[in-house]
């Protein structure tokens, strides 16, 4: 018999879920190196791949996908097989801390929830461990140059993934600058990167339109509830994701926590699982309870 769901919270309730988060190419792969030095952490999850002691143990590259979207998905672990393998080596090797890289909070939570870890007890922001120069610096060599990077040694990227791999770097960091608001004395750091250039990234990144996404919108009310009438929906986005208030009417009698609960949940889910974009949140707004036919 498997392990049942309880006792698989018990193997990793004692293990310490640090995360980094930075929007796409600012920088977090490479850093997360120094990152994990300084907390002692020796397991990382980065892009669908579980690192530990610079070696690829587990999972799949978001990086080989041919399409932004379908890299989006892994990096989400959002195939079964694919979390689960990762899940079954994070059991057997008996880690004591792991790193999650990820857009937004959200996501780091939603991996973590995946791979059926506990919530990040800390959470870093790029901008914490980085200055804006190297921030943009970083954006600039991915929108332009199309780099992207794995933080292992090149030897490990040639051996799983030589069609995307692309050259090695090493840069030194001057970790006490790093980390100074931390008021840590360290010294410098020679960190080894591996630079591959993704088949998604040769062929541009796919936008997803207000439009698009307020038709998507739309077909979810429609298809969790016809009898919800839609008056409004505002899209607003931040650096964490999408945000969207969704104003409706709703018949009399209605019973209204669990139907909004539930249509929240319906346009989060299917959303999320048909673009790849993250949901932050979604605010059901209740502009009016109409009445029935037969009481007018």
């Amino acid at each position: 018999m498997g392990k049942k769901l309880s006792d698989i919270f018990n193997i990793f309730k004692h293990v310490q879920v640090y995360a980094l988060v930075g929007e796409s190419g600012t920088g977090k792969s490479f850093r997360s190196k120094l990152l994990a030095e300084q907390y002692g952490i020796h397991a990382i999850i980065d892009d669908g791949l579980l690192i530990q002691d610079e070696k690829i143990v587990a999972g799949r590259s978001a990086k080989r996908e041919k399409t932004y979207m379908g890299a989006v998905r892994v990096a989400l672990f959002d195939d079964k097989e694919h979390r689960d393998s990762v899940a079954r080596v994070l059991r057997k090797t008996h880690i004591k801390k792991i790193l999650l890289l990820g857009t937004s909070e959200k996501m780091v939570m939603k991996i973590a929830m995946r791979l059926q870890l506990p919530q990040p007890q800390k959470i870093i922001h790029i901008e914490e461990i980085a200055t804006k120069e190297e921030i943009d610096k970083a954006i600039k060599s991915r929108q332009v140059e199309g780099k992207h990077v794995i933080p292992v040694p090149s030897i490990e990227v040639k051996k799983k993934y030589p069609q995307i791999f692309s050259a090695s770097m090493r840069d030194f960091f001057n970790k006490s600058k790093l980390f100074s608001k931390a008021g840590k004395n360290l010294t410098g750091k020679m960190i080894e990167k591996s630079i591959v250039q993704p088949e998604f990234s040769k062929k541009g990144r796919i936008e997803i339109s207000e439009a698009a996404i307020t038709q998507m919108v739309m077909h979810c009310v429609n298809e969790c509830d016809p009898e919800v009438k839609i008056k409004k929906i505002t899209i607003k986005t931040d650096n964490r994701g999408y945000r969207l208030i969704v104003t409706i009417d709703v018949p009399f009698g209605t019973q209204l926590t669990g139907k909004v609960h539930r249509l929240q949940q319906y346009i989060i889910d299917k959303i999320e699982s048909f673009t790849g974009i993250l949901i932050e949140e979604v605010s059901i707004v209740i502009d009016k309870i109409s009445k029935p036919a037969s009481m007018k």
